[in-house]
């Protein structure tokens, strides 16, 4: 059974932010390329949250790679997935936080 999925706050202020570059510097093509890939994954991790590799042993933090330059945090819960945020892999790591 999938689990619904959560976005946290930062979560969502992280989507638009990438959302913004990627639509003011690449356009549509690539914007609704990223739009369709996320949404892809987002429905793997409901229906199989495990399938991707915990990098956070005592928050339960899982991490999901959806392009070279964008990685997704999230962490599965009883009733829920929790997206916690995206993160442009070519910031410095110091800058990620999870609350």
């Amino acid at each position: 059974m999938d689990k619904p999925i959560v976005w946290s706050p930062s979560a969502y202020d992280d989507f638009e932010s990438i959302l913004n570059y990627l639509q003011n510097t690449w356009g549509d093509k690539v914007l609704y390329g990223f739009i369709d890939i996320t949404e892809m994954l987002l429905m793997q991790i409901s229906n199989n949250p495990k399938q991707f590799p915990i990098i956070h042993k005592h928050k339960k933090i899982r991490k999901c790679v959806i392009t070279k330059h964008c990685t997704l945090y999230y962490r599965d819960r009883k009733e829920c997935v929790d997206v916690l945020r995206f993160y442009d892999n070519r910031q410095d790591p110091i800058k990620l936080i999870f609350h």
